[in-house]
């Protein structure tokens, strides 16, 4: 009986740091969307900006018949045509749908493993062992489908997840979010 308690411990182990990669990869995840998402907005805007000046400086040779807005007209225009250039192959709207897509899988695969270890006490070994390779096989299809995100994104989701608590809520914050029938006094939230 002790050495299936052991087992059953080791195997609780295993479950919650499979949890917490789940978890970590999940984060990333949308830590890399969040990066991509303002790289993008950066992108568009200057090439609004780069469009605007190379546009309003050839409709200001015309107006002034100058030769000086041609000059600036032209350097803004080729300005445009290198940043388009170098950024024709960055398609940074599919890389943000892979990575909401992986997120949107992951999560699904982070709320099982919250219910097999709800479920823990009450399953068989056999039925636990099942689940848990069953949790890892799909995990393992995510990761190979979906685009890696960088160290960048993990070190945000690190610190969201260890310091800012991001993932997770306080009995107090998951009480206010129940409606109002559902709620617990203060003293019995625990």
């Amino acid at each position: 009986m002790e050495q299936n308690s052991q087992y059953r411990e080791k195997l609780l182990i295993q479950l919650k740091n499979s949890f917490g990669r789940v978890v970590y990869t999940y984060t990333s995840h949308l830590k890399q969307v969040n990066s991509l998402e303002r790289n993008l907005k950066i992108i568009k805007y200057s090439q609004i900006v780069l469009s605007a000046c190379s546009t309003g400086g050839f409709l200001g040779a015309i107006i002034t018949n100058k030769n000086v807005c041609t000059v600036v007209a032209g350097i803004f225009s080729t300005v445009l045509l290198v940043f388009n250039l170098f950024f024709k192959n960055f398609n940074p709207e599919n890389e943000i749908k892979q990575h909401i897509l992986a997120a949107d899988e992951l999560w699904l695969i982070r709320e099982k493993y919250v219910s097999l270890m709800t479920d823990f006490d009450i399953l068989s070994n056999e039925d636990i062992i099942s689940t848990r390779d069953s949790l890892l096989q799909k995990t393992y299809e995510i990761y190979k489908k979906t685009p890696k995100t960088n160290s960048r994104s993990y070190m945000k989701a690190q610190e969201a997840l260890k310091n800012e608590e991001e993932q997770f809520f306080t009995n107090e914050e998951l009480n206010q979010m129940l409606p109002s029938h559902l709620r617990k006094s203060s003293e019995s939230l625990y």
